[in-house]
């Protein structure tokens, strides 16, 4: 899908805030809270970023991104961008949606912000009571902080540098009963939620890197069978399914990340178990075995049938 660069924004030091429209002016897809979309800013470079604006404005989505100058080129592509650029997109899909609950404890981390600045919104319209911890390295480089700061109270604003870091063993501790705990940031502070609310069922993240342990695993070879296309590839150790597909050629699946932690890969799964290695699907999704994510995970039996 085409997409023009309509506005770009500072938003905090080293992060810009970026409006896209349609090509042919008309509206775009239809998104929740908690979604993102992949940017194809050239060959070979494709990045996720989740959409933090406002979900009922849809001639219009909004994205915010941090400079990463050691990073890949994607966030420095980004910030070269100028309105009346076009930028192809796919998606949006969503792997981090807001499930309902009576009350939410919205965790952020730096650009963490830009999923979870949606939910807000979403949460109050639902009714439902909600507070918001939000950390950075300090006051200036944190996107949208004076706008958030606006809600009073339910927004506490950690600037590390006048603060401290972000609790978490805190933060779960005042959580209200029954509420959904929502964490986005970096991977220590996603860790650190991960480690304290094990097995409460309660976390909900969104990770830009794979989390530690995600590939692990004994890996033999098995067959996938490809159902709709007619082809069946075997996929031997150290080798992933989307590359075993990619090199025997006949399938096209859409992939971007190739860690587990964006979903473009997600397959449906006709037959056979999946050995799950991703961070998108949740705990029931897993256990359903009806989907999974070529990129990374595997199987645990000799053959998957997989629906495409």
């Amino acid at each position: 899908m085409g997409t023009v660069v309509r506005e770009v924004v500072p938003v905090a030091d080293g992060v810009v805030a970026v409006e896209l429209v349609a090509d042919d002016g008309g509206p775009l897809p239809r998104w929740e809270p908690g979604a993102h979309v992949d940017l194809l800013l050239g060959p070979d470079l494709v990045r996720q970023y989740s959409l933090c604006g406002d979900p009922d404005r849809p001639r219009s989505w909004w994205i915010a991104v941090l400079l990463r100058p050691d990073g890949g080129g994607g966030s420095r592509r980004v910030h070269a961008l100028r309105p009346g650029d076009r930028v192809p997109v796919r998606g949006p899909r969503n792997a981090f949606r807001l499930h309902p609950a009576p009350h939410y404890v919205f965790v952020a981390g730096g650009i963490g912000i830009t999923p979870i600045r949606p939910m807000l919104d979403a949460a109050g319209r639902a009714g439902a009571g909600w507070t918001l911890h939000y950390g950075g390295r300090s006051r200036s480089t944190m996107a949208f902080a004076d706008e958030l700061a606006r809600h009073g109270p339910r927004v506490r604003l950690q600037p590390q540098d006048e603060h401290g870091p972000l609790d978490p063993d805190a933060i779960l501790a005042a959580a209200p009963s029954g509420a959904l705990v929502y964490c986005c940031g970096p991977a220590g502070l996603i860790d650190a939620m991960t480690e304290r609310s094990a097995g409460s069922g309660t976390l909900h993240v969104e990770r830009f890197t794979a989390a530690p342990g995600a590939g692990d695993g004994a890996d033999t070879a098995f067959d996938v069978e490809c159902r709709a296309s007619g082809v069946t590839v075997r996929v031997p150790p150290g080798v992933s399914i989307l590359d075993a597909l990619e090199e025997a050629g006949g399938v096209i699946v859409n992939s971007s990340c190739r860690e587990g932690v964006c979903g473009t890969c997600e397959t449906g799964v006709l037959a056979g178990e999946p050995d799950h290695r991703d961070t998108v699907l949740d705990d029931a999704e897993r256990a359903s075995g009806e989907m999974m994510m070529v990129c990374v995970s595997r199987s645990r039996g000799p053959r998957l049938v997989l629906d495409i």
